[in-house]
Parts: C-alpha cells; sequence; structure tokens
C-alpha cells in the first residue's frame, strides 16, 4: 500500500495531465514549430504523436500495474534492483534547481507583459507562485486535479474562441502533401517539439493516488496526451494563420499577439492569466510529483519526518523540502544572475535519460507486444539524446556519478 490518499477519477487524470503536457509550452512551441517548418509543422504534431506513443503506452502499463509514487525510479527498481532505483530518483530530483525556477521565470514572464514588472518584482511574483503551489498542493491531489481540469478546459475555450473570431476554415488549412513534405525541415520542428510530451515522467507518480489505478491511470494518459497534441495541433493552424511567428517575434508573445489583434487590448489579460496558470498547473504537478518521490525514497527509514504523512494522507514534509530547495535556487539565480536558458537545455537531457530508463524497465517487466513497444521506445530515446548532441553528456555525467558515488544505505 502506498499510504497515499486514492481520490483521482478519469477526468481529473486527464485535466493533470493535459495541462502538465501543455504547460510552459502552449503559447511558445506552436510558433517555434512554425518557424523552424513552416506549413511542415503541421504534419509534424500527428507524426510527433505516433513517435511519443510507443512511450506513453509503456508508461501507461508500468503505472496500471505498478502504481507506486515512486513513478519511473519504482519501476526501475522492480527491473534492476534498489540502487539504480536510487540513482533514477535522485536524477529527477536534480532537475530542482535548473528546470523548476525555469519554469517560475517563464510563468511570471506573463505578470511581466501585463503589468511591466522587473528585477524585485518578478523575483516576488515568482516565490508569490511558490506559495500559492504549497497551499494548492497541501489541499492533496483531488484539489489540485480540479484546478488543472478548470485550467484545461480554459485553453481549450481560448483556442476555440481564436478559431471562431478568425473564421478558420478546416478546408483552408494549407496541409502540405506528402510528397512535397520537407524532411530536414519536418526534423527540425520535431527537436523543438519534443519538449511539449516531457510530463509524461511527472504524471507516474500520481499513478498510486487514482481510486481505479488499472482502469483510469491509463485511459487518462493516452486521453490527456491526444488532447494536449490537438490542442498543439490548433494552436499552429492559428499561428500559420495569421503569421504571428518570425525571427523578429517573441514565439510566447504569438498567441496573446492574435488575441489582442481580434479582441482589442483589453482582451489581453485573458490571455496572459490563461497563460500563467498554464505554467502554473506544470509547475503543480511537477512539484508535487517530486515531493511523492522524496517520501518514497524516505521509506527506507520509516523514522524519518520526510516519510510521514500528514492527517490528509499528503507528504508535507516532503513536499515543505522540495519547495525550500526551490525558494533557495530561485534566489542563488536571481542574486547571481544565471542565464537559465543556457541551462534549461542541459535538464533535458536528464528527461530523455529518465525516459531511457523507463523504457529499459519496459523490456525486462513487460512481456509481448508491450516489450516490443518499450523497445521502440528505448530507441526513440537514444536517436533524441543524439540530438541533443554533447549536451547529453551532463545526462549520463550524472547518471555515471551518482551510480559511483551515491552513499549505499545502510542495513535496516
Amino acid at each position: 500500500m502506498s499510504g497515499l490518499k486514492q481520490e483521482l477519477g478519469l477526468a481529473q487524470g486527464v485535466g493533470l495531465l493535459s495541462t502538465s503536457l501543455l504547460g510552459t509550452g502552449v503559447f511558445a512551441v506552436p510558433a517555434l514549430a512554425a518557424l523552424a517548418a513552416g506549413d511542415n509543422s503541421l504534419w509534424a504534431w500527428p507524426v510527433l504523436i505516433l513517435l511519443v506513443f510507443p512511450v506513453a503506452v509503456v508508461f501507461a502499463i508500468l503505472g496500471r500495474h505498478f502504481p507506486s509514487a515512486g513513478g519511473v525510479a519504482h519501476f526501475v527498481g522492480m527491473a534492476f534492483g534498489p540502487r539504480l532505483e536510487r540513482v533514477t530518483g535522485w536524477l529527477f530530483l536534480s532537475v530542482i534547481p535548473v528546470g523548476l525556477p525555469a519554469a517560475l521565470h517563464i510563468a511570471t514572464g506573463f505578470g511581466q507583459a501585463l503589468f511591466g514588472w522587473h528585477d524585485a518584482q518578478l523575483l516576488f511574483a515568482e516565490l508569490g507562485t511558490l506559495a500559492i503551489v504549497w497551499w494548492v498542493a497541501s489541499r492533496g491531489a483531488s484539489s489540485s486535479a480540479n484546478l488543472q481540469t478548470l485550467v484545461a478546459v480554459l485553453i481549450v475555450a481560448l483556442i476555440a474562441a481564436i478559431w471562431w473570431a478568425g473564421d478558420i476554415q478546416v478546408a483552408a488549412i494549407p496541409f502540405p502533401a506528402i510528397t512535397d513534405i520537407n524532411s530536414s525541415q519536418l526534423f527540425a520542428a520535431l527537436s523543438v517539439m519534443f519538449w511539449c510530451f516531457v510530463g509524461l515522467e511527472a504524471f507516474a507518480h500520481l499513478a498510486s493516488e487514482f481510486k481505479q489505478p488499472e482502469r483510469d491511470f491509463p485511459r487518462a494518459l493516452m486521453i490527456g496526451l491526444l488532447l494536449a497534441g490537438t490542442v498543439y495541433w490548433a494552436c499552429t493552424v492559428l499561428v500559420l494563420h495569421f503569421t504571428a511567428y518570425g525571427e523578429d517575434r517573441a514565439a510566447a508573445a504569438s498567441l496573446p499577439g492574435i488575441v489582442v489583434q481580434l479582441f482589442g487590448v483589453k482582451a489581453l489579460w485573458v490571455a496572459c492569466v490563461i497563460g500563467y496558470l498554464a505554467c502554473f498547473a506544470s509547475l503543480n504537478i511537477y512539484i508535487q510529483s517530486f515531493a511523492r518521490l522524496v517520501w518514497s525514497q524516505a521509506q527506507f527509514k520509516p523514522e524519518s519526518r520526510l516519510a510521514r504523512l500528514s492527517s490528509r494522507q499528503l507528504p508535507l514534509n516532503a513536499l515543505n523540502l522540495v519547495l525550500g530547495c526551490c525558494v533557495i535556487s530561485t534566489l542563488a539565480i536571481y542574486w547571481l544572475e544565471i542565464n537559465l536558458d543556457a541551462l534549461i537545455v542541459y535538464a533535458n537531457g536528464i528527461f530523455i535519460m529518465i525516459y531511457l530508463l523507463c523504457m529499459l524497465a519496459g523490456c525486462r517487466l513487460l512481456k509481448g507486444r508491450y516489450k516490443t513497444l518499450a523497445i521502440i521506445g528505448g530507441i526513440l530515446c537514444l536517436l533524441l539524446l543524439a540530438m541533443v548532441g554533447w549536451k547529453s553528456l551532463y545526462a549520463i555525467v550524472m547518471l555515471a556519478g551518482l551510480w559511483l558515488f551515491l552513499p549505499k544505505r545502510s542495513a535496516v
């Protein structure tokens, strides 16, 4: 038994995953994809979903059969033993000092666009966002799921409103003929777009909190994946239709710019609020996932404060630790004026490595066609590591360093 409260239903799971995948990317990535591939980016989204499908199925099946707050680390532990389980857990946690402050910075950027915030004002906005995350997370997974389902509805409603006001006709969408697809542009777009589907590993930590994990977790994962992919494709149609992209335009300003064009400047706050909520949703699920991982890793030492649950069956001590690390990292990055754009690329390699470890665990734990899908997913992850290039060495070095130097647990 995980000890965590089982309170999530199918609709809540779909809301959690879809907002996790949309998160910080829904306003920016369609414009980046259009810039990289033009009309070819309309084909890139269906291709990407097909490529991610084997990975998603493996996550879904592992989560159905082995639901745990440990997520990928738990799957890896079942396949390869406790040592690699701990290494995988710490590898995921190593994203906290870089990935979460970067997401915070993107989220508060909407406040900058709306109110002209700078420097200390943005810092206080980031710390305030962390405080809100703590409040939401301390209410339980169900409260977070309800909030994020509402955010997903708002995102879909915004895109639908723009399609309606812009009089977008499906017949007029400029789909290139298959024979006219530029493969080099397609691959360039795919390399940008893959990061939209980083979030499956965070969702895996919530598998044990579904009321019926065997039934609803895989369904929520696949429906959420398809919903997020559809929203990204619809956003790309808009960006191309309104030519809301270019070298001289900020990618994150593409959808807000379309909103202003169609509905006037007064409507800008609607786009900014929804953009902030989308980023907040992604932050929320990651912080909750980190907290559950810390709690699950602390179970080997039951007397530890981190291994305890609150009266509402929540890992509050682990949550406080994760948020404390976020606060320290945010303050350090602000005071040292560290370039987050340069650091986040290295964090991307960590995510691919975690996906690869999950696929390897699937190869060991699954049979039949699911094992075949795990092998295909593993090959895809290796190709993605190659696409990241020499910067993927950071993830490889981190994995090797943790394996060699992470202290061994004393026998209980």
